[in-house]
């Protein structure tokens, strides 16, 4: 029945706008959350694009036919003669399929919170991304850093770390990368990393962005890489005659004598002569003629060359297009591996842990949230649901969860010189050296030189090298009088414990 279909597809239309519109008007707190509202969003405009597709296929192909039904039902003597055959048809299919489930459309689209159905319809956000990803906060390169350092030519070089890959990734020419073309860039290895780190930044582009037009915008980096190939503006893949030079540029200044072969002019004939004698010359014009029997004869060669050189250079543009369309992603991400990097296991242990609280809080944050508390805190302004313990902002509420971690505050640093104060946060140690409470303990201790003792927090180990300090100034000033200088009757020079030994002996 096309009209039942017809109004099917209507009905199915607006129901997705309407669970669109409210899903749109909500915007969660964590990125999770976000995340699967978007991807909720982008499944429902798929389907709305479906269903509109299939309502013009029945208006524009099955015209024919959705007419002829039309006046089936309306043409007769009886209009409703049509109407209780099909009627009767759709009884028979329910008694033959008595117990199939019938679908509610009311809930059909609604939220979890709301009845909708289990699951919803954005899919398991949690496996579409990585641990090291943080829910399309950062990149995730580590395997394939590791297939960087394997690739041929690399080997050779100084080991590459992780978080200098970060920051050349997408850097394919010299002084980042020094891969040859045709030694290094035309090995299957080669061909397999580039693709596959395209295929990473694209697929992570497509999961942590479903609301963009994508689709647009690798077709926009498509026809960029057309246009720069056809014209030879590819960096590092040019075209033979340029990147070969295979004639001269320039036949010199037009005043002297231009050797072909070894692309040199000679002001002198006599020289010019001697140098076709020569060992170079001879090389250079054996070489260019191999070359030029080599371009007639490999012509076929070279295309299919040329084939997979393109294949590779697209690859490769599309790796720094899309590194260049995600340079906020790429940055969080070195901030990140930095941060880490200077960690312990400890502290990585008590992130981890402080990860798992924040996802637990968040997911159970709307029960905890709903109805009066909100309401109670905007009254009252004393209560705030704070189970982490997050530091105050300047204007009385937590700080971002996200801030927390960035600033390290959840590190722990004690001084004994202050009197075992603790310092959260390592901004907030590094500073304390030079505040009033530290300089204040070193001079009880006796220290006057506050500046040589900055990361000692011991008054055990303050004191060790204040005594050191002031031995070695001791032992300076000793050592500072053998460079007393005397000078004898005859004018020689001599240090002044010479000159005393000599003078005791009387031979001066």
């Amino acid at each position: 029945m096309l009209i039942e279909d017809l109004r099917s597809a209507h009905e199915d239309i607006e129901r997705l706008e309407a669970a669109i519109a409210e899903r749109i008007t909500d915007e969660p707190k964590h990125i999770r959350n976000r995340l699967a509202r978007d991807h909720e969003i982008a499944n429902f405009a798929d389907k709305i694009t479906n269903q509109s597709e299939r309502a013009l296929h029945i208006y524009n192909n099955e015209r024919d036919d959705w007419t002829r039904e039309v006046q089936s039902l309306t043409a007769g003597d009886d209009p409703f003669e049509e109407f209780y055959k099909q009627l009767a048809g759709i009884k028979d299919f329910h008694r033959r399929n008595a117990n199939e489930p019938v679908e509610n459309l009311e809930r059909a689209y609604k939220k979890v919170e709301n009845g909708g159905p289990a699951g919803g319809f954005a899919g398991d956000i949690t496996s579409m991304f990585t641990g090291e990803e943080a829910f399309g906060r950062f990149f995730d390169l580590t395997m394939l850093h590791e297939e960087f350092l394997n690739l041929p030519g690399i080997k050779l070089e100084r080991k590459v770390t992780y978080l200098h890959y970060i920051d050349i990734f997408d850097k394919f020419g010299p002084p980042e990368l020094t891969l040859k073309k045709d030694e290094h860039k035309m090995t299957d290895a080669y061909f397999s990393y580039v693709g596959s780190l395209a295929d990473y930044l694209e697929s992570f582009m497509r999961r942590s962005k479903p609301l963009e037009n994508l689709d647009a915008i690798f077709r926009g980096f498509l026809d960029e890489f057309e246009r720069a190939w056809e014209k030879g503006e590819i960096p590092g893949w040019e075209t033979v005659a340029k990147s070969n030079g295979s004639g001269p540029k320039t036949q010199g200044t037009g005043t002297g004598i231009w050797c072909a072969d070894c692309e040199k002019e000679f002001k002198n004939d006599n020289v010019y002569r001697a140098h076709l004698t020569g060992k170079k010359h001879i090389k250079a014009a054996t070489e260019r003629e191999a070359s030029a029997m080599e371009s007639t004869t490999a012509a076929p060669l070279t295309s299919v060359k040329r084939l997979r050189e393109r294949a590779v250079a697209e690859r490769e543009h599309r790796v720094t297009r899309l590194a260049a369309s995600m340079q906020t992603v790429r940055e969080d991400t070195r901030v990140n591996v930095e941060r880490k990097s200077g960690m312990t296991d400890k502290e990585r242990t008590a992130e981890i842990e402080a990860l798992y609280a924040e996802d637990t809080t968040m997911t159970n944050g709307p029960s905890h949230g709903a109805g009066g508390d909100d309401d109670e805190d905007e009254e009252d302004g004393e209560k705030l649901y704070n189970p982490l313990k997050l530091p105050l902002s300047w204007d009385g509420k937590p700080i971002p969860f996200w801030l927390y971690k960035l600033h390290g505050l959840g590190v722990e640093f004690s001084c004994e010189i202050c009197g075992n104060y603790v310092y959260m946060g390592r901004r907030a140690f590094d500073k304390h050296f030079s505040e009033q409470r530290h300089v204040y303990g070193l001079k009880c201790l006796g220290i006057t030189q506050t500046g040589l003792f900055r990361e000692i927090t011991g008054i055990g180990e303050a004191e060790r090298l204040w005594e050191k300090i002031c031995r070695d100034r001791e032992s300076k000033e000793k050592e500072g009088e053998g460079v007393i200088e005397m000078e004898d009757s005859y004018g020689a020079v001599m240090p002044w414990k010479v000159w005393d030994d000599l003078n005791k002996q009387g031979l001066l």
